[in-house]
């Protein structure tokens, strides 16, 4: 621990008008901690003031908590004194403050696909090439050396001897040429070779970048874990500089974060728990290598999906070497709602082109997956909860082909449930606890609700009035005793917005406009029978 022992920072904690939860014995009681750019103290003055007041009141329970402050704080007093240090002369004991380099760590992967000089480097058999050569050719109709190198993403050293062999089988012809030299020859397939050629598409019509054997991906995840990840306080604030939260909440996603396994995040609708596992993808570090698709025993993964995996800003620089059967994308960040499941978690397999599209879980191996609105899928949760007790557990999954074959696959990911539901509701405790982390997103205070209100007129380009949320409070929130929510100033805005655009005014935080926005926004307290009926439950 460390401890500020100067009355200035004793002052300081008690200029703060809302501290951290963490900040206290429990809920509001006993504040004694402050945080100094993002590194946690316990404040001495702060603490004695708070053992008076838990002596005065017999609380034994705040007692306890905090004496064990107190004997650390009055060890470190005597070691100091006992080393010739005039205790009145300093201002903090304990653990030195973290370096910059300690306080930001910088994520860097290393991990590079070597490119393979030869077919053995490949990882893959000739008769495979072979075939995978025959369908480029068949799907194209002619091909040049150079062409057929930058389809199949392999050097045209690779595939040389293989094109060679292939002429002398009379599976290909040269039809011509476009430059000089054999890597500009024109390929083209012989009556023998498309024979061969139809036979090939019967075990896949896969025609492009050439797979990744198994294994080879599997290392590459290791090397590439999401477990290398390490986030600070203060890097999880900058990362979150944009949202307005509970600050506890940045102490319980952190940990959670460098843990690289599992958390939940639940509460009330509209407080932020999707942002806040969205945020933390800007946390994961430099991009990483996938391969395009995946060879596991004849079988042809297509791994590289445009709609979940980003590709980085920066490219990677001119001239490096490196297996262009890879792409490098950002650390992916796959968000699963009310459409995920049972059988989206398994190999989904395509009649017409004989290829397995990966499952959702195996797209997210070294980044997040987020399984948002947790509870309101299709499929019972304590059912999804139960298909993952062995990845949470063990860190590994298991995926079947359609002829019940079995693969082991990394489940190396940081893994993140939002939910609405109470967890209880969800599984029970032999389940849970697969899950490490679990914490409630709460509800914001008045003076964080009124930041947030702030912050989003000025993004929207709306005069801010302080009037105007007085009135709000006042006539929509007190006496219907209504939650303050984190999604609120944004959607009434909207509101607003759209209304002033269809009477053709400006917009300002004016009650007109306020009760309009909200006599829609807000569904009325009475309920009413329409006639029609829904079923809530599973």
């Amino acid at each position: 621990m460390r401890y500020l022992l100067d009355q200035q920072s004793y002052q300081e904690m008690l200029s703060i008008p809302e501290h951290p939860r963490d900040c206290y014995v429990r809920k509001q009681d006993y504040c004694h901690h402050l945080y100094v750019d993002g590194v946690k103290y316990v404040v001495a003055r702060a603490l004695y003031e708070c053992i008076k007041q838990a002596t005065a009141a017999q609380d034994e329970d705040a007692l306890l908590h905090l004496s064990f402050h107190k004997e650390d704080l009055e060890r470190l007093i005597a070691e100091a004194r006992t080393n010739g240090v005039d205790i009145r002369t300093v201002r903090n004991l304990g653990d030195p403050p973290p370096s910059d380099e300690e306080a930001m760590p910088v994520a860097r992967n290393a991990y590079f696909p070597p490119d393979p000089t030869c077919l053995a480097e490949t990882g893959l058999n000739r008769t495979f090439i072979t075939e995978h050569l025959l369908r480029i050719l068949y799907n194209k109709g002619r091909a040049t050396g150079v062409e057929l190198r930058d389809i199949i993403c392999l050097g045209y050293g690779v595939i040389e001897p293989i094109l060679i062999e292939m002429r002398q089988t009379e599976l290909v012809d040269i039809g011509g040429q476009r430059g000089y030299g054999d890597i500009n020859y024109e390929y083209i397939l012989t009556p023998r070779g498309n024979a061969f050629a139809a036979d090939a598409i019967v075990k896949t019509a896969y025609a492009d970048a050439a797979p990744v054997p198994l294994e080879d991906w599997i290392k590459s995840v290791k090397a590439q874990s999401i477990k290398t990840i390490n986030v600070t306080r203060r890097s999880i604030k900058i990362a979150f500089s944009d949202l307005v939260i509970e600050e506890s909440i940045f102490n319980m996603v952190g940990p959670a974060v460098n843990s690289g396994t599992s958390m939940m995040l639940f509460g009330y609708p509209g407080n932020g728990k999707t942002s806040i596992a969205e945020r933390i993808a800007n946390l994961l570090g430099d991009p990483i290598f996938i391969p395009k698709t995946i060879e596991a025993d004849g079988a042809m993964i297509k791994m590289y999906d445009s709609i979940v995996h980003s590709l980085p800003k920066e490219p990677i620089p001119e001239g490096t070497e490196y297996d262009r059967r890879w792409i490098r994308i950002q650390r992916p960040v796959v968000i699963v709602g009310g459409e995920l499941t049972l059988e989206g978690l398994d190999l989904i397999y395509n009649d017409k082109s004989k290829m397995y599209e990966a499952p959702f879980q195996m797209k997210a191996n070294c980044g997040i997956f987020l399984v948002d609105d947790f509870g309101r899928q299709r499929v019972n949760p304590f059912y999804l909860l139960n298909r993952w007790i062995v990845p949470l557990e063990k860190g590994y999954d298991f995926i079947t082909t359609i002829t019940g074959q079995k693969m082991q696959i990394p489940f190396d990911q940081l893994t993140m449930f939002s939910t609405n539901l109470d967890p209880h509701q969800i599984g029970d405790d032999a389940l849970l606890r697969r899950i490490k982390y679990k914490f409630e997103v709460v509800d914001p205070t008045e003076r964080q609700w009124r930041q947030i209100w702030k912050i989003m007129c000025r993004v929207r380009k709306v005069p801010y009035d302080d009037r105007g949320l007085d009135y709000l409070v006042a006539r929509w929130f007190k006496p219907e005793n209504r939650p303050f929510r984190m999604c609120q100033p944004r959607d009434i805005i909207d509101q607003m917005i759209a209304i002033a655009s269809y009477n053709m005014e400006s917009v300002t935080l004016n009650p007109d406009l306020l009760d309009a926005a909200c006599l829609t926004y807000f569904p009325d307290k009475e309920q009413k029978q329409f006639g029609a009926k829904v079923k809530l439950d599973m």
